[in-house]
């Protein structure tokens, strides 16, 4: 079965805001990278001023939930709405469930990334559902994903 986590964006302030909630909930993060530290996408380089911002952080606040976040950057920072700035973020145990998952709560929505692979090891996709409500699937693979130190 699928579990499902809160996935929360922000416009630069990442960082700052999961200090906060660490010295609240305590625990590390396992994994905290920034824009910089990625590849480029498409030949894009990443602007400067984006570098430092977060691309993903977790932070597990249970056995059962970890919150999830990143900065929003680039083109996508004219669409950050203080207030809507959070997704549902489900992980499948299979690909099939992923495409399952994916294709039906899309449906009727607005796919804003479509399901593949990714350079970080996961298969991946995104949607605003016809409800207006922001998801993410994701599908670690054991056998692809990478290993962070």
């Amino acid at each position: 079965m699928a579990t499902v986590n809160v996935y929360l964006t922000f416009n630069g302030n990442c960082r700052e805001a999961f200090d906060f909630y660490k010295s609240v909930f305590g625990g590390e993060y396992p994994y905290i990278g920034t824009f910089g530290e990625m590849p480029p996408l498409e030949g894009k380089e990443t602007p400067e001023e984006d570098k430092n911002k977060i691309m993903h952080v977790s932070l597990p606040i249970s056995k059962e939930t970890i919150l999830m976040g990143s900065d929003t950057g680039g083109e996508w920072s004219s669409n950050f709405k203080a207030g809507n700035n959070f997704s549902i973020s489900v992980n499948a145990e299979s690909k099939e469930e992923a495409d399952r998952l994916f294709g039906g709560l899309s449906a009727g929505g607005q796919v804003t990334m479509p399901m593949e692979d990714t350079f970080w090891g996961a298969y991946f996709g995104m949607f605003s559902d016809k409800f207006g409500i922001n998801w993410m699937v994701n599908y670690d693979d054991p056998a692809k994903m990478q290993q962070h130190p």
